[in-house]
């Protein structure tokens, strides 16, 4: 789910927090099993039947390897590739697959802002999840070429991606935006003023430009107010992504220490309020790649 282009790897640094650091590979854990728990399980979309006519899966910037894990133990017919630039969640994810005998779960060390190293035609399904958070707007169109390419013919594209952070109290609305708005000035946001993400309202837009047919989506609505049963994941996710976050709000200069600093602590004392109030999106998108391409 997230790739780090870290200073160890390449020159290019496009990912807002180092995932070399084994705090955001825990929170990247329980994020991707927040997904998946609100999505309905790793393909709500798809009946066993189409399921069961799928046999390579490729998941892009798998992060600590969660989605690829459950897809392998899910459907043990099915060869799933996790790929993340990251040696040290690659090396998490396969001992994990080796810890829990799934010996269809394979993972590699691979950045998706390069061209793939997989031949044409290899995957049923490429899969990638909330991207944008490394993806610089203009390298989408390339992205999704090298995903056509790589799938075999009436492949599937599916992606997910989603808008965080909308809820009722001012530290935390204000530190979301701030976060956003810093994302916006790197090159990495679909919004023409920096005010969200943008990338959901152009998610299926972006897959049919790539020339994939029969583009459909589905939402999903995560309510993570105080006492719902989302609540505690999303608060403990919020924590960890703001303090892992603080040097690239200070790197952007969308905050001083100072500010970031008191936001962050306001935001500890709202979250644990029975007043806290919170909702997130997903826009999960896919496409099919022509018969003839």
């Amino acid at each position: 789910m997230a790739e780090n282009p870290s200073s160890r790897n390449t020159e290019s640094n496009t990912y807002i927090i180092d995932t070399e650091n084994a705090a955001e590979m825990a929170r990247l854990l329980d994020q991707e099993r927040l997904f998946t728990e609100a999505m309905g399980g790793p393909f709500s979309e798809r009946d066993k039947e189409e399921m069961a006519n799928i046999h390579d899966i490729l998941d892009i910037a798998c992060g600590p390897g969660g989605w690829v894990l459950d897809v392998a133990r899910t459907y043990p017919h099915i060869q799933v590739t996790g790929a993340d630039i990251s040696p040290s969640m690659i090396h998490y994810a396969q001992a994990q697959a080796e810890a829990q005998q799934l010996p269809n779960a394979h993972f590699r060390v691979m950045s998706a802002m390069e061209p793939f190293t997989f031949p044409d035609n290899s995957f049923d399904i490429v899969n990638a999840r909330a991207i944008v958070g490394f993806m610089p707007r203009s390298y989408w169109p390339t992205f999704l070429q090298e995903c056509k390419r790589i799938l075999r013919p009436e492949g599937i594209i599916r992606l997910t991606e989603g808008e965080m952070g909308f809820g009722t109290t001012p530290a935390f609305e204000t530190l979301v935006s701030k976060g956003i708005e810093a994302i916006f000035r790197v090159g990495q946001s679909f919004s023409s003023t920096g005010r969200h993400l943008g990338i959901t309202p152009v998610l299926s837009r972006l897959i049919r430009e790539a020339g994939f047919e029969h583009v459909q989506a589905q939402a999903y609505a995560i309510d993570h107010s105080y006492g719902t049963k989302a609540y505690r994941g999303f608060t403990e996710d919020y924590k960890m992504m703001f303090s892992l976050g603080r040097n690239f709000y200070l790197k952007t200069q969308i905050l001083t220490p100072e500010e970031f600093d008191q936001l962050y602590a306001q935001v500890l004392e709202e979250l644990a309020s029975p007043d806290f109030s919170a909702i997130a999106y997903l826009l999960n998108s896919w496409g099919e790649k022509p018969r003839e391409a």
